[in-house]
């Protein structure tokens, strides 16, 4: 006999007493009779006591089957609640969406917007976690995650929300001092900076048309976070891929001037992940729509619309 208690059988004993007919009770619940029937006589053997005394006009409770029918009854509504509560939990946005996001990325774009979602959805709350590093949604037990990458994990379910671009930048200090290159070759590798989280390998891929250079970059910092190269590359001292969404702000005022604009570093998408499409929940799917309007047309764009030349 399996140490589980037989709540279904409970349950059905519950609605059978309440409903004073196996047939109400059958219709209430969508089953026949006969399967209602059965689970009852389940119970009773487990139990080893009969519930119900029945005869062709009149049911009735046993001394056993009172004695348990007040704790078989609280077990049905808390079990009735639970689902209510479920039910309402996954499709309405409300609870905790436990989300990852890439760090700078996370301070400087995602930040800002919540307050806005919340004001959206005032039962939603989020667990943000920042980390340039790749989370393992499923095993860390994410409900989702922000990533910026040329392909999305195939394992998980993918979401496009924006393109995200990179550019090829340095200071002005750094052109006038050692000029500015024509030709991905032209770049000192001992100049360039590298990050250590690139998606596939430590490369730069230019490409200009169907040509393609590689820049391994060999620079004085390695880092872990973009944005930790700013203090360099503002001194003069470097040449960094950047992604679009720290490098616009340095390009507009001029504190960092593009490089090689002819050659396009690897492009990448910003993506909203989830372990699955299925049965996803109202806070989830709540959020990742939220995303997809605010930062679906993105206002870090550089430069910005109305000096597109296309």
């Amino acid at each position: 006999m399996s140490r589980l208690p037989d709540f279904e059988g409970l349950a059905l004993f519950a609605k059978v007493a309440e409903c004073r007919s196996f047939a109400a009770a059958a219709r209430d619940l969508d089953l026949s009779v006969p399967t209602l029937s059965r689970g009852i006589a389940r119970l009773e053997k487990r139990l080893g006591a009969r519930l119900f005394n029945r005869t062709s006009r009149q049911l009735a409770l046993t001394a056993f089957g009172t004695n348990l029918l007040d704790k078989a009854t609280q077990l049905y509504r808390d079990a009735e609640e639970a689902e209510a509560l479920a039910r309402d939990q996954s499709a309405s946005p409300r609870g905790t969406v436990r989300l990852a996001a890439p760090m700078t990325f996370g301070v400087r774009w995602v930040a800002p917007i919540l307050p806005a979602l919340f004001e959206r959805y005032p039962e939603l709350s989020v667990d943000l976690h920042l980390s340039d590093a790749v989370v393992d949604v499923i095993g860390e037990g994410f409900d989702a995650a922000l990533r910026i990458a040329s392909l999305p994990d195939s394992s998980l379910a993918a979401r496009h929300i924006c393109k995200v671009s990179r550019f090829t930048v340095a200071a002005p200090a750094y052109v006038a001092r050692h000029g500015e290159p024509g030709h991905p070759r032209d770049l000192d590798p001992a100049h360039c900076l590298a990050y250590a989280f690139r998606a596939g390998s430590d490369v730069w891929r230019l490409r200009k048309g169907r040509k393609e250079e590689v820049v391994h970059p060999m620079g004085k910092l390695r880092v872990t976070n973009s944005e930790a190269m700013l203090p360099v590359l503002l001194a003069g001292q470097a040449v960094a891929a950047l992604p679009e969404f720290i490098a616009a702000e340095y390009l507009r005022d001029g504190r960092l001037v593009p490089l090689l604009t002819d050659w396009e570093q690897s492009a990448g998408g910003l993506y909203f992940v989830t372990p699955t499409t299925r049965n996803r929940p109202a806070k989830v799917e709540a959020v990742a729509d939220y995303f997809a309007e605010v930062l679906g047309d993105p206002t870090w764009r550089w430069p910005p619309k109305r000096d597109f030349r296309r």
